[in-house]
């Protein structure tokens, strides 16, 4: 018994004139409750989502909200870099000084002096600075997602508030150079 004809008749594609195939019917509606995100940027303070599916700009006072909001956000995280170096410094412990010669001028020999520090790894200040990071690292992407919507308002007051957050926190920041440093 041969099921050539069996098989020919039920693999091939048939195409039946009554069977239309739509995207609703084999659920797969991409139309109905999702919105379209603007991939340029624009200004405009109406059906702009931000961040949360519940969370959606539609007046020029929301706007304005999350403009404030924003900006102060993206201070804060500004402030977070710089408190989380200030702690840093504050909890290293374990300092070490490494002297080593290094050729000088005139076939004389300098001793290089490298000061070494360190963090205990099961220690308050080291939990504290992971938990801080992990904020850090939200946050951040919470910015980028914002600035990712594309609108101009919200992109402008992420800009802003790390500004002014640098300007506001960073001039705390010291910066030590080593003048026996080669590579500046």
């Amino acid at each position: 018994m041969s099921h050539d004809c069996h098989m020919n008749s039920s693999m091939s594609p048939t195409m039946h004139p009554d069977h239309h195939h739509t995207t609703a019917a084999s659920g797969h509606d991409h139309g109905s409750g999702m919105m379209m995100m603007a991939m340029t940027f624009h200004f405009s303070y109406e059906n702009v989502p931000l961040l949360f599916s519940g969370l959606t700009i539609n007046t020029a006072g929301e706007m304005a909200g999350a403009f404030v909001a924003v900006f102060f956000l993206a201070m804060f995280y500004e402030g977070l870099k710089i408190a989380r170096e200030c702690l840093l410094r504050k909890s290293q412990v374990s300092i070490r000084y490494n002297s080593m010669p290094v050729p000088g001028p005139n076939g004389t020999i300098l001793m290089e002096t490298h000061k070494t520090v360190g963090q205990q790894m099961l220690s308050f200040p080291h939990l504290l600075q992971t938990v801080l990071h992990i904020i850090q690292v939200v946050v951040s992407y919470f910015l980028m997602l914002i600035f990712m919507t594309y609108n101009g308002y919200l992109c402008i007051a992420v800009a802003a508030g790390a500004g002014m957050g640098y300007f506001l926190f960073s001039w705390k920041k010291a910066v030590v150079v080593d003048i026996t440093e080669h590579c500046h």
